[in-house]
């Protein structure tokens, strides 16, 4: 089952079952703003400063989030 057919199943539901379903998902995630302790403070302003210059520099390409969120569903434009 792919991921639109999921929320499409999903959106189906009453608000209530909607709003439990979402927590359950919500929650099996890892937090996405738990840092490594293996990761210093210098370390991470390195990378995201190198991050910063490479964005600068036109070596990358950010993505907007709805470039981002067709990428993970799968639909490459």
């Amino acid at each position: 089952m792919n991921i639109d057919r999921i929320s499409s199943e999903a959106l189906k539901l009453d608000p209530k079952s909607r709003a439990i379903l979402a927590e359950t998902i919500w929650e099996s995630l890892e937090d996405p703003y738990l840092v490594s302790p293996d990761v210093t403070d210098e370390e991470s302003i390195s990378l995201a400063m190198k991050r910063d210059e490479e964005i600068e520099s036109g070596t990358v390409t950010p993505l907007s989030h709805d470039e981002l969120m067709s990428r993970l569903r799968g639909h490459e434009d």
